[in-house]
């Protein structure tokens, strides 16, 4: 199994590299995350080698900018510390790009090589991390293989160990062996603690999400935009953060469409003009994009502001009162947790076996699982017009958010104390 695995990883690698030498300039996101494999290990290595820093290495893999947001907290305090030089890798090309341009608390940023034996080798050789973190679900049979050859103290941070796990399935024993480089797992619930215990796995904290303690420190922390501040005028404003697919498209712009005397802040999880393009068509109001707007803008006739640039969406949750959080028709929902942070009621599409903080806040009566415009219609058609429960949501969400702080505190003082 390992075999067909390796053998699969490098024809995949070869693959990009053909890619890679064919698309020199790619705009698509697949595309650019492909580009970006060629000759990082030696990029890599440049910038390593001079690097001129004796702090022993942490290294940080993130998916994307959300499974950073988790990492956050934790990646703050260790670098805050003094202690460690931070080394993050990521995936997602669109996080990539702006966490090379914002990169606070981490000292390098990568791409992620692909996970192929030889290129796990020498990232490892270059990188020498004394420590690795990895976040929600990430299960890498090399990486994991070689990491648990040399030793390294490895952490799984934030993960939800579901029945779709490849390691929960007759055919999964490759990634079962490689689960036991994890010196240990910090997990979201019981239900994740009992499902690897029930592999063997007594190396498991139940710690919550780190992600709350980023959201509420993110909700605290003074943020100023005047150009949101003077389309919003004072008005309720409903939020969509993340619109991820047409799914999530239809249901927001069908809402827009019907409550036209309601503002409406649309955040796609992608920026490019083709995605803002859709966006337009599919409204019968004036939307206009953040970009094309200023301080002196007349927003008098514009029912829509579309946010076209990166990294501030869980600081914009603070103008709404309503939120809608995309990605929730696929495995990859977004967080929700950022709006849940200034008491917003939100609601989200039905793919919530990932989220259990989706299914709290549901059973709570702050969330609202969703399957079509008619049902965002009535969530919102009851919400809109009843300040005393939107207050009530407000309170019980907030006290939701207090009930499950200091995570980070507990992964952070486990890491610490781990003799190198």
């Amino acid at each position: 199994m390992h075999f067909l695995y390796n053998q699969s990883a490098y024809f995949i690698d070869f693959v990009f590299r053909i890619i890679a030498l064919l698309v020199p300039h790619p705009r698509r996101k697949f595309l650019r995350f492909i580009r970006g494999q060629h000759g990082l290990i030696k990029n890599i290595k440049a910038n390593e080698c001079s690097k001129g820093d004796d702090r022993p290495t942490l290294w940080v893999h993130a998916s994307s900018l959300g499974e950073y947001n988790v990492a956050k907290p934790i990646v703050r305090r260790l670098h805050e510390s003094g202690q460690w030089r931070i080394v993050l890798t990521v995936f997602s090309p669109s996080g990539l790009d702006y966490l090379k341009r914002y990169r606070q608390h981490v000292d390098a940023v990568y791409p992620m090589p692909l996970d192929t034996p030889r290129n796990v080798r020498r990232f490892l050789d270059i990188v020498a991390p004394q420590q690795t973190v990895f976040i929600i679900s990430e299960y890498w049979v090399n990486y994991l293989h070689e990491l648990g050859k040399r030793q390294i103290p490895t952490y799984l941070i934030s993960a939800n160990i579901t029945e779709r796990a490849p390691f929960m399935h007759w055919y999964g024993g490759l990634w079962r062996r490689q689960l036991k480089t994890y010196t240990h797992f910090f997990v979201l619930n019981e239900a994740s603690q009992k499902r690897l215990k029930g592999l063997g796995f007594d190396n498991v904290t139940i710690t919550g999400d780190p992600l709350f303690d980023n959201a509420r420190k993110v909700a605290r922390t003074p943020y100023e935009n005047v150009v949101i501040e003077h389309f919003v005028n004072g008005q309720d404003v409903f939020i969509a953060g993340s619109i991820h697919d047409k799914k999530d498209l239809e249901l927001v712009t069908t809402l827009a469409n019907r409550h036209q005397d309601t503002r409406f802040i649309l955040v796609p999880h992608e920026i490019s003009p083709e995605s803002i393009m859709r966006i337009k068509k599919r409204l019968f109001c004036q939307a206009l994009r953040y970009s094309d707007c200023t301080a002196d803008t007349d927003f008098s006739k514009t029912q829509v502001l579309i946010i076209d640039f990166m990294g501030a969406l869980a600081f914009i949750y603070r103008f709404a009162r309503w939120a809608y959080v995309g990605g929730g028709f696929t495995p990859y929902m977004h967080s929700i947790i950022e709006a849940t942070a200034y008491g917003l009621p939100v609601t989200y599409g039905p793919c919530v076996e990932r989220k259990p903080t989706a299914q709290e806040l549901a059973e709570l009566g702050v969330g609202r699982i969703v399957e079509n415009a008619e049902e965002l219609d009535a969530w919102f058609s009851d919400l809109k017009h009843d300040p005393q429960r939107l207050d009530k949501i407000s309170s019980t969400a907030k006290n939701y958010m207090h009930s499950n702080e200091g995570a980070t505190d507990t992964i952070v003082q486990t890491i610490s104390d781990y003799e190198r």
